[in-house]
């Protein structure tokens, strides 16, 4: 896990993506394990940042099970089974404050 993880922190910091979080949700929810949430400056780096991410997981040999909001670039959500990456265009972010919802989560360093 911690290679999947280290492997999506460094290619959204990569593309300069900012307010990285890692929040551990295994104990509040079965959908995941961890939720990875990450901002860009413009929807077309959040999308360069997706793009990152989605290319150094597969080359590591992580597939991408599923992938929604890529078009527009606000919210992109990048589905890997047991994490699930949200890259958020700041202001998009700042709204839907997922933090927020998910306050009982741990924050996760690595």
């Amino acid at each position: 896990m911690d290679i999947q993880l280290s492997t999506i922190v460094k290619s959204a910091e990569d593309k300069k993506a900012f307010d990285i979080k890692i929040l551990k949700i295994s104990e509040l929810t079965s959908i995941a394990d961890y939720f990875v949430i990450a901002s860009g400056n413009s929807q077309r780096q959040a999308m360069a940042i997706s793009d990152a991410i989605e290319e150094k997981m597969h080359l590591n040999g992580f597939e991408l099970r599923h992938k929604e909001g890529y078009n527009t670039g606000n919210w992109i959500l990048l589905d890997y089974g047991d994490i699930i990456v949200h890259v958020f265009y700041k202001e998009d972010r700042d709204f839907y404050n997922l933090e927020r919802l998910w306050a009982d989560a741990k924050n996760v360093h690595i």
